[in-house]
């Protein structure tokens, strides 16, 4: 499947195997993929970093698969890898408590059971090499001997063989049932649109924009105009007033990508209304809201105060990132003030947000919806406000009250 045509990670069922080491994950991982996707050794500790595969996952639809190393790792580089391992079930929806049918289970499992459990996941738990355990117990003349017991009977069990591919069939079936009901809680922008309503988005084309297409939030956007069966209409930055000019009639909403707020703003007359993509998605992640009331910690904020600027995704920072350049400099104006900032992308957030005043994140197109909620609440839960890159744009333009003008009752509170 095509890259540019696959479903992206952010809107994947995200399924994490979790287990100790040696316990038959990644054989696991690879019977259900039907893929070598995960190194396979007798080693204990062979998987180091997380194996991340976006796939079909039939009868689920797409998933991403989540492998990673044993929670009982020792030594220094160990416990990082342990740590690793834990942090995946921050945006996990499904995670499978991987233990071996041979050996018996243990305090560190019942114990990531219980985190999985207070993470409020959904859960099955596995036990594999059934085929070696029901081999030793013909060769003792026993009966297997049955730890089920321990487990609550409330999470769904499974025995399975990785090797024979007994009882694979029926855990995907199972895993197709423990699928979060829960989605997002809105669209991108479907539900503010009626049939036959025009749209004009604002995408600028700079150094920093992939070769031959537009970046993924544009690309969600447009297709969730054309779900409506609404019309949206694309143009650059600088084309903004010739377009509203060739429009029949004024669009119901501007779309821009944030850092051209400013001029947007300037082109589009008051009564239209005006958003980004980045406040957009804010919403369709849950968290649209405090991030609103967040954003207006910036005139708290004192010289030297810290700042966090976090992205979900990983790319090469050029000249004029957004980021890093021009988002500091816009703050510093805005302000008035000198801060330290400090930066984190793709999968690394401080569980420790205490020395920061402030975190500014992106849209998070790239991180499902489990990992941005969490993320928020992190900072709720340690006081620290957050808010994200489109209003943090809006509200140093001036123009945060517009940029919600989508949203009358949280237009009302800024």
């Amino acid at each position: 499947m095509s890259s540019l045509n696959a479903t992206p990670a952010g809107e994947r069922v995200h399924i994490g195997l979790f287990g100790k080491r040696n316990a038959g994950k990644s054989s696991l991982i690879n019977a259900l993929t039907g893929q070598k996707l995960a190194v396979v050794a007798d080693i204990p500790g062979t998987t180091t970093d997380p194996v991340l595969k976006a796939m079909e996952l039939l009868p689920l639809g797409p998933v991403l698969m989540m492998d990673t190393a044993g929670i009982d790792d020792t030594g220094e580089l160990g416990q990082l890898r342990v740590q690793k391992s834990l942090q995946v079930l921050n945006k996990t929806d499904i995670a499978i408590l991987v233990i071996d049918s041979v050996a018996d289970i243990t305090e560190e499992d019942l114990k990531l059971l219980q985190r999985i459990q207070d993470k409020e996941l959904s859960c099955v738990v596995v036990f594999t090499k059934a085929d070696v355990a029901e081999k030793n117990a013909m060769q003792d003349n026993t009966v297997p001997e049955t730890k089920h017991n321990a487990i609550p009977s409330s999470i769904p069990q499974i025995s399975v063989s990785s090797t024979t591919g007994k009882h694979i069939k029926e855990l995907k079936d199972l895993l197709a049932h423990l699928v979060p009901q829960k989605k997002a809680p809105f669209p991108i922008c479907a539900d503010l649109l009626q049939p036959e309503d025009q749209v004009l988005l604002v995408t600028p084309i700079d150094s920093a924009a992939p070769k031959g297409r537009l970046i993924l939030p544009q690309q969600q956007t447009i297709r969730d105009i054309i779900d409506r069966d609404a019309v949206a209409i694309i143009t650059k930055e600088n084309n903004v007033g010739s377009a509203l000019k060739n429009m029949k009639k004024p669009p119901v909403m501007v779309i821009t990508d944030s850092q051209a707020f400013g001029k947007v703003n300037q082109a589009v007359p008051q009564e239209i209304k005006l958003t980004s993509f980045s406040i957009l998605m804010a919403r369709h992640k849950g968290n649209l809201e405090q991030a609103v009331l967040g954003v207006a910690a910036l005139k708290q904020l004192q010289d030297g105060d810290r700042i966090l600027i976090s992205e979900g995704c990983t790319h090469h920072r050029q000249c004029g990132d957004i980021g890093t350049e021009k988002l500091p400099k816009w703050i510093r104006d805005f302000t008035g003030r000198q801060f330290n900032f400090s930066w984190t992308s793709g999968t690394e957030f401080p569980a420790d947000l205490s020395p920061y005043r402030l975190i500014i994140h992106c849209g998070g197109c790239m991180l499902n919806e489990r990992e941005m909620q969490y993320r928020y609440r992190c900072a709720a839960d340690q006081n620290v406000p957050m808010t994200n890159y489109g209003l943090c744009i809006a509200y140093v333009h001036g123009i945060l009250k517009r940029s919600l003008s989508v949203f009358p009752d949280l237009a009302e509170k800024v």
